[in-house]
């Protein structure tokens, strides 16, 4: 049980954005340790340098508190941001959007009480367009005992060409770890648009 668990979708194809709506659920995160679960967007490309990415979504850290909370994290920094100015609890729902600017850098939104919030704004470089991923990713740190992780939901997940949006297309594939690895499964209501993760 103990490593990393990705349930989800990536883009084999480029785009310039991405963007969903989750709903906050309320997973066991043992306190006190380096375990997470996240549910998030992510941007990336290869580089000679290595990955270089920016996500944005929510989580619930072993470090944390034992609530959920806004967070980013991008190569550049490697270090979680949390934006608690916006308070989640279970239940709750929050639209994540990655967009690129015309000048190339990369920026992570909430649509949280009616209005848009920048959560950053990062130079990693992406470039103007990379792949997208949406995952439900889990991380046991050495432990045998499984995490109970109530089923996170990500609905109108949408990739961006320009200014223009599109749903998430059999341009993407499934997460290989998204079929019932280590007790966790994904179940697409509409692949790949409207779909949950957790513990099977």
């Amino acid at each position: 049980m103990s490593g990393y668990h990705h349930l989800g979708a990536t883009t084999i194809g480029e785009w310039s954005g991405a963007s969903a709506r989750f709903t906050i659920s309320d997973p066991d995160v043992r306190a006190g340790t380096h375990d997470f679960v996240a549910a998030r967007l992510l941007a990336k490309r290869e580089t000679p340098d290595g990955v270089a990415w920016l996500e944005a979504g929510w989580a619930e850290t072993g470090w944390g508190g034992g609530r959920q909370r806004l967070y980013t994290y991008d190569s550049a920094s490697a270090t979680w941001r949390f934006h608690d100015a916006i308070r989640l609890s279970p239940g709750d729902e929050v639209w994540i959007d990655l967009r690129v600017t015309p000048s190339g850098s990369w920026q992570a939104w909430a649509w949280w009480d009616s209005a848009w919030h920048l959560l950053t704004e990062t130079g990693v470089p992406i470039g103007p367009t990379g792949r997208m991923e949406q995952y439900v990713e889990i991380y046991h740190d050495n432990s045998a005992t499984p995490m109970h992780v109530p089923h996170a939901e990500v609905d109108y997940a949408r990739v961006r060409s320009g200014e223009a949006d599109f749903p998430w297309t059999p341009d993407t594939a499934p997460s290989t770890t998204g079929e019932g690895d280590a007790g966790y499964c994904v179940e697409w209501q509409a692949r790949y648009t409207f779909w949950s993760a957790g513990t099977c």
